[in-house]
This record gives C-alpha cells, sequence and structure tokens, in this order.
C-alpha cells in the first residue's frame, strides 16, 4: 500500500503540476484564499475584494454522510476521501452503497486481500448502469469473493458493526472498517450564494442547459450544480459557460454524457437504459453481443462481458449503449462522438471497425438489433 500511495501522490503532483504551469502560461491570476460573495458582481477573497463582469462558481461537492444512519460507540468509520489514501489494507471491510464509488472501491479492495461486503438499498447495483450489463459485474465480483446484501436497509454502524434491514428482518455484518459511500453532496458553506439571491435546486445551485445561474453574470459548472457529477462532464460544462460568457449560445447536452466506472474488466455507457427507453414510450430495438465472440478478448484471456446497444425502432436513432469488458472505458468515446453527431444504427454498421480489436463488438450489437449478426448467434 506504501508503494501504491506514493505512485498516486507522484501521478497526483505530475496532474496538478501540469495544471499549475498552464496557469502560469495562460497568465492567470490565482489567489488561494476563501471566497465569498459580497454581491453579484464582487467577491471577498483573503481581505481582498474582487470585482468583475462575470463569475462562475466551481466549488464541487463533499462526501455525504446520510443523518438518518446513526453513529454509535467506537467505529473505524472512512469515506471516499479517506480511502484514498488508505497505508495498509484492511483484513474487512463493509461498503454502505453499491453506487459507482462503493464497488469500484469494493473491487479494489478485494483485489488487494481485504473481505469486502457491499450493502445497497436498491435492487441493482450502479443504477445508471443497464441492469442486465450490472448484473454481469456484479456475478463477476461475487466470483472473485466480494459479497452483496442488496435491499439492505442501514439503520445504524455501532462498534464498526453495521446493522441493516433486510426482507422485514434484523442483520448485521462486523467489519474492521467501515466505508461510507452513499453519494456526494454540492459544496456551498460560506459562499453566500444564498444571501446574494442565488437559486438552489434542494442542496444544488440551479443552473439552466447554458450554465446560467438566475443571476445573469453568474455561472456555475461542476458538481456543485448537481447535474452529473463528473470531472469530464465538469470540464465541458466550463467551456459552455466561457462560449456563453464571450457571447456565443452554447448549451450543454446532458443526453451525451459517457460514463465510465473502473473495474475489471470495466463498464462503459451512454444515453438510456433498456427500460428508461421503454418508459419514454418508444418503440426500441435492442441488439446484444457476448465478449465470448470477440477475437481479441479471447487474446486478451478475459472473454467476460457483453455490448448492449438500445435503438429508436423507426428512426435507427441510438437511445443507449452499455458495455462490460476489456478496454471499453478507451471504446465509449466511438458513441459520444456518434451521439453527437446523431450517427444512426446503419452509419455505426457500415463504419469499418479494425480486427482484432475488442471495437469489433460495437457493430455486431448494433447488427444483433436487426437480427444481421455475423459472429454471433
Amino acid at each position: 500500500m506504501k508503494k501504491l500511495q506514493a505512485r498516486r501522490e507522484k501521478v497526483i503532483a505530475t496532474l496538478v503540476g501540469g495544471v499549475g504551469a498552464l496557469v502560469r502560461a495562460n497568465k492567470i491570476t490565482l489567489v488561494t484564499a476563501e471566497a465569498k460573495f459580497v454581491d453579484a458582481h464582487t467577491i471577498e477573497a483573503g481581505g481582498k475584494k474582487i470585482t468583475s463582469d462575470f463569475f462562475i462558481i466551481a466549488t464541487g461537492s463533499d462526501v455525504f454522510m446520510p443523518p438518518f444512519i446513526a453513529q454509535e460507540g467506537k467505529n473505524t468509520l472512512i469515506t471516499s476521501r479517506e480511502a484514498l489514501t488508505l497505508d495498509k489494507v484492511p483484513g474487512s471491510i463493509a461498503i454502505i452503497g453499491g453506487g459507482v464509488i462503493g464497488v469500484e472501491f469494493a473491487a479494489l479492495l478485494n483485489r488487494l486481500g481485504s473481505r469486502v461486503t457491499v450493502l445497497e438499498l436498491l435492487e441493482h447495483i450502479m443504477p445508471m448502469v443497464d441492469p442486465e450489463v450490472s448484473g454481469l459485474a456484479k456475478k463477476r465480483l461475487e466470483q472473485d469473493g466480494v459479497v452483496f446484501k442488496m435491499q439492505a436497509k442501514v439503520t445504524k454502524v455501532k462498534d464498526n458493526t453495521v446493522h441493516y434491514e433486510l426482507g422485514g428482518k434484523q442483520e448485521s455484518v462486523k467489519a474492521d472498517m467501515v466505508l461510507m459511500a452513499v453519494g456526494r453532496v454540492p459544496h456551498t458553506a460560506g459562499l453566500n450564494a444564498e444571501g446574494i439571491g442565488i437559486e438552489f435546486d434542494r442542496k444544488a445551485i440551479r443552473t439552466d442547459s447554458r450554465l446560467r445561474t438566475n443571476i445573469p453574470n453568474i455561472y456555475c459548472i461542476g458538481d456543485v450544480n448537481a447535474k452529473v457529477m463528473l470531472a469530464h462532464v465538469a470540464s465541458h460544462e466550463g467551456m459552455i459557460a466561457v462560449e456563453n460568457i464571450c457571447g456565443h449560445d452554447a448549451e450543454m447536452r446532458y443526453d451525451r454524457i459517457p460514463s465510465c466506472i473502473y473495474l475489471d474488466p470495466e463498464i462503459a455507457c451512454i444515453g438510456l437504459t433498456e427500460a428508461q427507453a421503454k418508459e419514454s414510450g418508444r418503440k426500441i430495438k435492442v441488439g446484444k453481443f457476448k465478449m465470448a465472440g470477440n477475437g481479441k478478448s479471447l487474446v486478451e484471456g478475459d472473454t467476460d462481458g457483453l455490448v448492449k446497444v438500445i435503438l429508436d425502432a423507426d428512426l435507427g436513432e441510438i437511445l443507449g449503449l452499455h458495455m462490460y469488458g476489456k478496454h471499453v472505458t478507451e471504446m465509449i468515446s466511438e458513441l459520444s462522438v456518434a451521439t453527437t453527431l446523431e450517427a444512426t444504427a446503419d452509419e455505426i454498421i457500415e463504419s469499418i471497425h479494425p480486427h482484432p480489436t475488442v471495437s469489433e463488438a460495437i457493430p455486431e450489437a448494433f447488427m444483433a438489433a436487426y437480427g444481421r449478426q455475423i459472429h454471433g448467434m
């Protein structure tokens, strides 16, 4: 773990140092201080007042500690922040939350030797992923030794024992460490946003599709607006906000955001799940291709996985794509470009994919939606 942490710190230092170099090269003035709004055109930071025609709020998020889960006794309770800096592998860990954060840590700590139990309130882990795909990941993790308690309502953590309700019965699991991974909450403490009249949507700052708040010269990007809490979303929102500040008319499309989940194998998805597409009232077609039929996956020695595509049956529009397999986080960008260009299923099928690559599975899934699959039945 010490070697792992040393490498993590080195990588972070390199990335942060690179951003610092870009800041200096672009002659940006960086003020390191707590800031709060005085009015719509003024902030106070480090004892000084700074005025500006426009502001962009990008204050991120904090870990969420649910008030409905009581904490009693002596607990080794951590959040994702502390989990990233562990200096030793816990013998056992109970993870509260089966979303992306919880499942990624479950996979990592299990691989490092912990006995892992995941407690999730919902019926499926990683609810943004199509259940058929997330189910494959869950099965693989279970084979690796991770224990899942689905539809478990956690009530309290006492003396490193997680107490929960499951099927009308009171259950518990004891572990050396407990990881609270039930999500994140926008960070706005001390900002005085409400004080100057900025509107909120629950705990998040409300924005429109152009990243404007209700105050015309103040924009808001990233986790603090809680639209989609992903780093690449925040980055793109930043570009959209600046485009609009500069007088253009740019709009953020939240229906075209790729998501990546770093398990082994990986998960990547974009757009709607099959259930969401059906709920929208559209007539749909679904195509699937198992990685067992992909030559590169066979060469890689890991044929677990699936590519699943959801299409508009009449238009051939790509409504959603969900993948589980080796290298799929590198492959999802193809679908991000395709949805941005409003490509149809036929255009994906007609685009030649090189052999041998895992990416060949993508057009196969699209062909399967029309009964034209070549390397599968």
